[in-house]
């Protein structure tokens, strides 16, 4: 009887050891990207930005709505866009509005007092948004899953400070037009257009790693890196895949000179630009650089993240693992 219980605990040991403690759904080679890309985030309802006063009186301070707050429904009746609030808004019969809103995760109702202009149209008093849209840069392509990560980085609302809470979103096919080169406490940026009807895949979630979702265009590059952890990064050259004119994705090179194993969200490792020819056309890091990946060797390593505000020579870079797992969840 003793043997058959050891048995039976041998058997379950064997079993506690061959399954894995932590299995990753993302490759061990993904493609890197480095192309600009548009980006629109729709969000999660309808945020409101800014009030304004209408007649003297502020309709928002009345109703205790709050700059960051999410309308949800007017009148019981959900909204997720721009439209969907005037046209329930036109549907009241009162000169009042139920309003459902949210704040820190956390839901209430108000009521919300509708004042005319002079030219007997209902102002609500709130500046409010539904979508943002700006470029970046597509960081990598898991082959197997299609799932995609850029910039390395959340998107915040510009006004709030905050997050920008999504409820889904598009990347699209973008074209660099023009560089405003950075200067000391002042980042430039790439100046670009984009054809939003030109789809390359649907976004998901927006997070301190960055946007993550799915690829749906056709993949052109066949080319894989292998994914590096970050006790395989090594300080000295490396090199960063971006765009800086049309369409043009071109290695420049960089120097690592610090590596943090820190368990940081974002800032994993610190580079300086050494490549002259991009020097020389952004005088360092720029705004729509964010993403672009990081290549050492045959391995990618990470991303750019941010750059050093007074040293725009420099900049952060993310371990490409963090944004690998963050994807995955």
């Amino acid at each position: 009887m003793l043997f058959k219980n050891f048995k039976k605990s041998f058997f379950l040991l064997l079993l506690l050891f061959i399954i894995p403690i932590n299995v990753l759904a993302y490759s061990d080679r993904i493609i890197a990207g480095g192309e600009n890309i548009g980006i629109t985030l729709n969000s999660d309802g309808i945020l409101i930005v800014g009030t304004y006063e209408v007649n003297g009186t502020s309709p928002a301070k009345e109703a205790g709505l709050k700059t960051g707050d999410v309308i949800q429904k007017i009148n019981n009746n959900s909204v997720s866009t721009i439209e969907d609030m005037a046209t329930e808004i036109n549907k009241a019969k009162d000169e009042k509005i139920t309003v459902t809103y949210s704040r820190n995760n956390k839901e209430k109702n108000t009521t919300l007092n509708l004042y005319k202009d002079e030219n007997d149209v209902y102002k609500t008093g709130l500046y409010v948004k539904d979508s943002v849209t700006g470029i970046g840069t597509l960081t990598f392509i898991d082959p197997e899953t299609k799932i995609f990560g850029a910039l390395g980085h959340e998107i915040q609302e510009q006004t709030t400070g905050k997050i920008f809470e999504i409820k889904d979103g598009d990347i699209f096919t973008s074209t660099v037009t023009g560089i405003l080169p950075s200067s000391d406490g002042i980042p430039g940026e790439k100046r670009a257009e984009y054809d939003k009807s030109n789809i390359k895949g649907t976004v998901s979630e927006n997070t301190k790693q960055g946007i993550f979702g799915e690829y749906t265009s056709n993949i052109k590059n066949s080319k894989t890196y292998k994914v590096a952890k970050p006790k395989e990064i090594k300080k000295g050259k490396a090199k960063i895949l971006t765009v800086l004119n049309r369409t043009d994705i071109k290695e420049y090179e960089i120097n690592i000179t610090d590596i943090s194993l820190d368990d940081k969200e974002t800032k994993n490792f610190v580079f300086e630009i050494t490549d002259q020819e991009l020097l020389n056309k952004t005088n360092g890091i720029i705004q729509g650089m964010s993403g672009s990946p990081i290549i050492q060797g045959d391995n990618i390593i990470g991303a750019v993240t941010h750059v050093v505000i007074d040293n725009p020579h420099k900049g952060y870079g993310i371990f490409i693992t963090n944004m690998l797992e963050e994807a995955e969840n």
